[in-house]
């Protein structure tokens, strides 16, 4: 976080990363462990974005934070996963059928935290800074005070995560696409 590191994978651990993450953070929030790991990465990401801003973060009013999130896969992991359950195992699962829409992540982010910006969530091929640079801007010119964004992708084998807060009022760095996607490239998955 911010070029520091402040948890590292335990591969003797029985746990996934994102529950080693929620576990040594000492989070409470049981609901964390119904969530698809999109959801879940979401959830923590925001947590850790908190966690590094604590008190600006609690004065804004609930409708000022927007959520800008994208990623390659959309919900495969859940999509797989419900798929199996009506092809193999004959019954459909609706608790895995409501994460194969991949802005449920937005929704879950939103209720832990009790923000009801504006939200959104895209699909696109690859990382692309200028899509948060202009629609931040949007978002920041249109009412909201701040916007928490980023790429959340995770498939079977492999999760990226890469979120950032942009304040209306705050900024140690300008925000714009040549930083963010310095910023991107210098991250730890």
């Amino acid at each position: 976080m911010n070029g520091k590191l402040v948890a590292q994978y335990d591969p003797s651990s029985t746990d996934g990363w994102l529950k080693q993450l929620y576990k040594g953070f000492q989070l409470n929030y049981p609901k964390f462990y119904k969530m698809d790991p999109l959801a879940q990465a979401g959830y923590l990401s925001s947590e850790l974005i908190k966690a590094n801003h604590p008190d600006r973060l609690l004065n804004y009013k609930d409708d000022a934070i927007a959520l800008v999130l994208a990623n390659r896969h959309a919900s495969v992991v859940s999509d797989l996963a419900f798929k199996n359950s009506y092809e193999i195992q004959n019954a459909p699962s609706p608790s895995l059928f409501v994460y194969t829409l991949p802005n449920i992540v937005l929704g879950e982010v939103a209720i832990a935290n009790k923000w009801y910006g504006e939200n959104m969530f895209a699909v696109l091929p690859k990382f692309a800074p200028e899509f948060y640079e202009q629609y931040a801007d949007i978002l920041l010119n249109s009412g909201s005070e701040a916007v928490l964004a980023g790429w959340l992708d995770i498939t079977d084998s492999e999760i990226e995560v890469f979120m950032f807060l942009l304040e209306k009022s705050f900024s140690e760095i300008k925000f714009n696409t040549v930083n963010l996607l310095k910023l991107a490239e210098n991250r730890v998955v």
